[in-house]
């Protein structure tokens, strides 16, 4: 089969059944979602109209990525507004025919915001409930500790997972900035997560190099890494995630929008996965960087000259490194395994 280059890339794309393992709800507010939120709070000073919030979305460097984050962030203070950020975000992953996400919640902000931890618990079921009867999308939740704000903020986060365990709870994150963030002082809340049966998926190698990618590993037990795009520099971490199949949640643009690599073709992706790294897209923070995970996997596919059966094991690396059950993973990854078979029968 020839390379995927022709027109029928963005076609195959579409119809491709995909997973997300990397996005951040309150990152993953679309205009319309916002435009919700903000009408419903004047008070938060967020453009109410379409244009204007267009124009304050459109990212234009980082710390201004984070001004539109925590404006976001500012407008949610009760149940029905995580409610709509969540059935938000499952409408746009339906638009992607993604059928499954896991995605990372912060509850600690949202406490220290002085939401009542009972709303936030009611809006994400509510919300995930109506992800999947309306948008027939399956959603999962990693709940993930602010590491800037330390020790306490770890300790917190794990006593709110583990007192509310809330359904849809799999996995355990760290997020954050890592300069000066020490991942091995998050250790002891990670083994208790781990023992209580979560998954362990922190972020690490985004804005740091490989050490805190080792660190991930050895101190917090690590199933798969957020970013990790600094290990494309040490030969040995690379063996080391390939021999244990530590997969990687990589998300270029977003890699790209914070500076971190020039462009998707100057990305590390093409050395990861000649190395044999399990290799997943996701979109991180989607609207606010100008992502879409259908946009992910045509800007790998085309600046890499991906065939499509690459294309189609990027979409099973994800499905088998998430934790659904096995039986749903299997019938995934058969609805794969058709939608690349009829590529080739055309």
């Amino acid at each position: 089969m020839p390379a995927a280059t022709d027109t029928g890339l963005r076609a195959f794309v579409r119809a491709l059944p995909k997973v997300e393992l990397h996005v951040h709800l309150v990152g993953s507010a679309s205009v319309e979602t916002v435009l919700e939120l903000a009408r419903r709070h004047p008070e938060a000073g967020v453009p109410a109209e379409r244009a204007d919030l267009e124009e304050f979305f459109t990212f234009r460097d980082f710390d201004h990525f984070l001004k539109v984050y925590w404006a976001v962030q500012s407008m949610l203070t009760d149940r029905h507004d995580i409610h709509t950020l969540v059935t938000g975000l499952a409408a746009d992953l339906a638009a992607q025919n993604a059928r499954y996400a896991e995605v990372t919640v912060t509850p600690y902000n949202h406490l220290l915001d002085g939401m009542p931890g009972d709303e936030l618990l009611e809006g994400l079921a509510t919300g995930r409930a109506e992800a999947a009867a309306r948008h027939g999308v399956d959603l999962a939740w990693c709940f993930d500790i602010p590491g800037e704000k330390g020790v306490r903020a770890g300790r917190e986060t794990l006593v709110f997972a583990l007192r509310e365990r809330p359904d849809g709870l799999v996995s355990f994150g760290l997020g954050g900035p890592e300069i000066g963030v020490g991942r091995a002082q998050f250790a002891p809340f990670f083994t208790a997560a781990r023992e209580a049966g979560l998954r362990s998926v922190p972020h690490a190698g985004e804005t740091s190099g490989p050490a805190t990618i080792w660190s991930a590993v050895h101190d917090l037990g690590a199933e798969r890494i957020g970013h990790g795009t600094s290990c494309a520099s040490d030969p040995r971490l690379l063996d080391h995630l390939a021999a244990h199949g530590i997969a990687l949640e990589v998300c270029p643009t977003s890699n790209v929008r914070t500076r971190q690599v020039e462009s998707v073709a100057a990305h590390p992706i093409r050395r990861m996965l000649d190395h044999g790294l399990v290799v997943t897209l996701n979109t991180d923070d989607p609207p606010m960087f100008g992502a879409t995970l259908n946009g992910e996997y045509l800007a790998v596919a085309g600046t890499l000259g991906l065939r499509y059966a690459e294309i189609a094991q990027l979409a099973g690396n994800a499905v088998r490194a998430s934790f659904l059950g096995d039986g749903r993973k299997a019938e995934l990854l058969a609805e794969i395994d058709q939608t690349l078979a009829g590529e080739r029968e055309k």
